[in-house]
């Protein structure tokens, strides 16, 4: 039901930042002819340090707590297929320092978010090959970092909560003050010192504004979208619910001050383009109210409106984003290339939100035209109204940090 939906959705490579099982069998599926679906990057799964901020109730993760759990990690994760290590937030320096340097003696990427405790430059010079999220540029680029950082450090998981949601929704509520304080010192010199130093080494930055809007500006998220039939009932009703317990409660000066924040990441998007530090789209889909492949539009739309011509935005999300993904084989349409291609009806240099305007897609050489696009499309659809929930609950299935990037 689910790979389908990108290809459909004009997306034909795909980064998975959270690897489990049944994405190295669709993938399989994939190559063989007998399902439709993208090109495939699987990450591993998230390695972080403990306790981790989500629990196994979501999915697999590995939790190290010093430099030889982290080593055996990537050692592990590359025995097992992943195409990259998946890097979180709660790791140590001593476990960050380890599966850096492990990662480049088993010629394995590594990418995912800038942990709390390491400085986005030095995960830039410690080669790391992308940097998801705004999070850790608003520490670099602030003169309240070593206070930041300070009470980042003094921020509480509780191990003993077998449950995600409620470790995640704590970490959450810590953190936002912290922000807000980070946001407030900003400095453009220092900031422009840390772009430069990430455009020299060629790091790349995700912004996901996606998930930023959804969390930060939840008065705008809408009662409904065109795609969400694409999704199981159950999945999509589960998504308010747990919006509110990330972000209810907030006082109308919290609410404020999280709009600021919202804005100061549009305004870092504009000033990293600028600088010339590489922006692949991605939409972090696994998380609520992002459809697979389709949010992908919604991105498009958000950078846009963060300052980015259409024409830059199309690059991130084709070129640049197969550049970040090491693939020589996509991101243009020339000579030699894989033959995927997406034909709209309308022009999205002129207006972004043409983009989902799809009047066919090529993927890896197979035509879709209009109609059979809509029959495939009408097969999820019913597939989606078919499904029932997990055994351990429909909120665990969409709860994650998906990370995701999609060229």
């Amino acid at each position: 039901m689910i790979p389908p939906l990108y290809p459909l959705a004009g997306v034909t490579t795909v980064r998975e930042m959270w690897g489990k099982p049944v994405h190295h069998a669709w993938r399989q599926q994939i190559l063989n002819g007998t399902l439709l679906g993208p090109r495939w990057l699987i990450g591993s799964p998230i390695v972080d340090g403990q306790p981790s901020l989500w629990a196994q109730d979501v999915g697999e993760h590995i939790e190290v707590t010093n430099a030889a759990d982290a080593r055996r990690a990537v050692r592990r994760v590359k025995r097992e297929g992943a195409d990259f290590v998946k890097v979180y937030s709660r790791l140590s320096r001593e476990s960050y320092w380890a599966i850096a340097h492990e990662a480049r003696r088993q010629s394995i990427p590594f990418l995912g978010h800038c942990p709390d405790v390491v400085r986005i430059t030095e995960a830039g010079d410690a080669g790391q090959h992308s940097i998801e999220h705004l999070h850790a540029l608003l520490l670099s680029t602030s003169a309240h970092e070593a206070e930041v950082r300070r009470g980042l450090a003094a921020v509480h998981v509780d191990a003993s909560d077998p449950s995600s949601p409620s470790r995640y929704h704590s970490w959450f509520q810590q953190v936002h003050p912290l922000q807000w304080k980070a946001v407030r010192g900003y400095g453009p010199r220092r900031a422009d010192a840390v772009f430069r130093r990430l455009a020299a080494g060629g790091t790349a930055v995700v912004p996901t504004l996606s998930v930023h809007h959804t969390l930060e500006l939840p008065d705008q998220v809408p009662d409904r979208g065109g795609d969400w039939k694409y999704l199981p009932a159950w999945q999509v009703e589960s998504w308010p619910e747990q919006l509110r317990a990330l972000t209810g409660g907030r006082t109308p000066e919290e609410a404020r001050r999280i709009r600021a924040i919202y804005a100061h990441r549009q305004r870092l998007v504009r000033e990293l383009h600028a600088a010339g530090v590489p922006l692949p789209a991605g939409t972090d889909t696994g998380t609520g109210y992002r459809v697979p492949g389709f949010a992908l539009h919604d991105e498009l739309a958000l950078l846009v409106e963060a300052g980015l011509t259409p024409g830059q935005v199309l690059r991130s999300a084709t070129r640049d984003a197969a550049r970040t993904l090491g693939l020589d084989s996509v991101g243009a349409v020339e000579r030699g290339k894989a033959a995927d291609l997406v034909v709209l009806d309308a022009d999205p240099l002129r207006d972004i939100r043409n983009t989902p305007r799809i009047h066919g897609v090529v993927v890896d050489g197979r035509w879709i035209d209009r109609p059979e696009r809509e029959r495939l499309l009408a097969a999820v659809r019913e597939a989606a109204s078919q499904a029932e929930p997990p055994q351990e609950g429909a909120a665990s299935a969409t709860r994650a940090c998906g990370c995701g990037g999609h060229p």
